[in-house]
């Protein structure tokens, strides 16, 4: 399989290199974000990228998981403390389609009222 066929090109230096010619000014606002959000602070660094990569699993951006995780074990993560982080983004995922069954049930019930069905 050739790079072209890929769903995901790679990740490269000349990617991130076209990005920032289209688009100078967001692109360092973005870069200069980042370092802030990631700079020490009220949670220690290696906390933010434990979160990091539980929210990529979520938002599922494979640039993002791989940055991160490699980010989080530069940080000093661990591989327990890094699947850990991913199975509670699995358990947030779940658990936030679970919650919204509140609004199939309300919906089933509304036309069930509309059809005179109290079952």
């Amino acid at each position: 399989m050739s790079e072209h066929d890929q769903m995901y090109p790679p990740a490269t230096k000349e990617l991130a290199d076209q990005r920032k010619a289209l688009a100078p000014k967001p692109a360092e606002a973005f870069r200069a974000f980042s370092h802030a959000v990631f700079a020490e602070g009220a949670l220690p660094a290696k906390t933010k990228q434990l979160l990091a990569v539980a929210v990529t699993h979520v938002t599922q951006c494979p640039y993002c998981i791989r940055g991160h995780t490699k980010a989080a074990l530069q940080q000093g993560a661990t591989a327990e403390e890094i699947m850990e982080a991913v199975w509670v983004a699995a358990e947030m995922r779940a658990g936030a389609a679970y919650a919204h069954s509140a609004l199939a049930l309300d919906t089933i019930s509304g036309a069930q009222s509309d059809r005179g069905d109290h079952s």
